[in-house]
């Protein structure tokens, strides 16, 4: 039996069990519908204690996962009678401005990179919630609001710094194990722990938002304007249009207050004045509710944070095209979200970089223009079936156009086909090979697990 005495006399950090005042806490994650309760959560506070902890783990048998912000809505941050590596408190950021270029801690949070990049002008692709962790959105791809001017997260990768299942510590770029940092971009936290990555800056001296409300009863017409709009709109813009539930906010009628709205959010990497001739075909549809204005970043990436605990349940389908009959489609299943809530039913317009960067990468499909996203967060458990076919039900609505395909950090626990579907069968079989070469015992495998398997030899 490995005494984890041992472990206490050479980690840094704080170990917590079960019996500790600080461990429901630290066990708390974004989807408050998981009840999943580790054995051992293992604050770490440097590599050190990461490979310490993981050591530990693999000599007790235990299951292992990794915890950076906590956002996995199938709750891959937590393991039933495990061994959480928690690395929130790995959580540096060190600017090269000259050389455009970012370190950051593998437990970073989006909000800390965003404000610490926002005082040097630059930027990279990130969250769109600032308490989303770097680590597990990069992993998996990386959607974010600028995505379409500077490709996704992943695609601003200049290397990565992992700690491999078996202890080694390993440097992951186009010239260091190339198939690994391959694998990185998209292929999500199956291949170790990812305690420190760097990125590739962009100069962002501008930006700009149109955040405008309507009716629900307006929809169609808002989200057949904004298909119109993003159809011919530069890279630089960017955003979604969705149903919600209209905020308690000064810029909206009392009266939409709490009820079923449609939104269209244009955000732009330049100045509102061009921003303004932009949205001009929206703002013929005379919106209930404006907010159209310069914005640091930094600032509208933390405008849609919702506090952790609700219950989730998210879906998402790539879409080859978005003719009228899809949009009313869209539109109407729009009626089935849970509401008053935080959940948003959405469409993501895509394109521009997200398509110029996509070649030779694992995610399949980066081709398409638009994601379907159902984001359900509510907090009373008898609505846990509404809001699971209120999803689904979006997802068959939009068959007709889907490419079958689907990013998989906007998805909870689907299958394995549909973890198969999220980078296509050529790009999974590559996964796996490069899986049982750097975690043949498939020790990490908490987020939409590749499991390992080395094609065979042939004579």
């Amino acid at each position: 039996m490995v005494d984890i005495n041992d472990l206490r006399g050479r980690f840094g950090g704080r170990l917590l069990n079960r019996d500790d005042d600080e461990y429901e806490e630290a066990r708390s994650i974004f989807n408050g519908a998981v009840e999943t309760r580790p054995s051992l959560i293992a604050r770490c506070e440097s590599v050190g204690d990461v490979r310490e902890a993981l050591a530990y783990a693999r000599q007790a048998g235990m299951p292992v996962t990794v915890r950076s912000g906590g956002h996995s809505v199938a709750g891959a941050s937590l393991v039933q009678d495990g061994l959480v590596l928690d690395l929130r408190r790995i959580n540096s950021v060190t600017v090269s401005p000259d050389n455009r270029m970012a370190v950051v801690g593998g437990g970073t949070t989006w909000g800390v990179f965003d404000r610490t990049t926002q005082t040097h002008g630059v930027v990279t692709t990130g969250g769109r919630v600032s308490t989303t962790g770097v680590g597990g959105l990069t992993l998996g791809g990386g959607s974010g609001w600028v995505e379409r001017k500077f490709g996704l997260a992943c695609d601003n990768l200049l290397s990565v710094e992992l700690v491999l299942a078996d202890g080694r510590l390993v440097t992951a770029s186009e010239t260091e194990n190339p198939d690994l940092f391959w694998a990185l971009h998209g292929g999500g936290g199956n291949f170790g722990v990812a305690t420190s990555f760097t990125f590739r800056l962009h100069p962002l001296p501008d930006f700009s938002i149109a955040l405008l409300v309507w009716p629900a009863a307006e929809g169609e017409a808002v989200t057949t304007r904004y298909r119109d709009l993003m159809a011919r709109a530069p890279d630089e813009a960017g955003g979604a249009v969705l149903y919600l539930t209209g905020p308690p906010e000064e810029f909206l009628p009392e009266q939409l207050v709490g009820t079923l709205c449609c939104a269209a959010l244009v955000t732009y990497t330049g100045p509102e004045a061009e921003l303004r001739d932009l949205v001009a075909p929206l703002l013929e549809l005379s919106p209930a509710g404006q907010v159209l204005t310069d914005i640091p970043y930094a600032d509208l990436q933390c405008m849609l944070d919702d506090p952790p605990g609700y219950r989730n349940y998210w879906s998402a389908e790539y879409l080859s095209e978005l003719p009228d009959e899809a949009v009313r489609r869209f539109c109407a299943c729009a009626d089935d979200m849970v509401t008053p809530s935080p959940s948003q039913h959405i469409l993501i317009p895509w394109r521009g970089a997200v398509e110029h960067n996509g070649a030779g990468w694992p995610m399949t499909n980066r081709d398409a223009p638009w994601v379907a996203h159902p984001l359900g967060l509510w907090d009373n458990p008898e609505d846990d079936q509404r809001a699971r076919r209120w999803a689904h039900n979006l997802r068959d609505a939009l068959q007709p156009w889907s490419t079958g395909a689907t990013y998989l950090n906007f998805i909870g626990d689907e299958g394995a086909d549909r973890v198969v579907a999220g980078f296509g069968r050529e790009n999974y079989d590559r996964l796996a090979a490069i899986k049982a070469e750097f975690d043949p015992d498939n020790i990490f495998n908490r987020w939409h697990n590749i499991k390992p398997n080395k094609p065979a030899i042939t004579t």
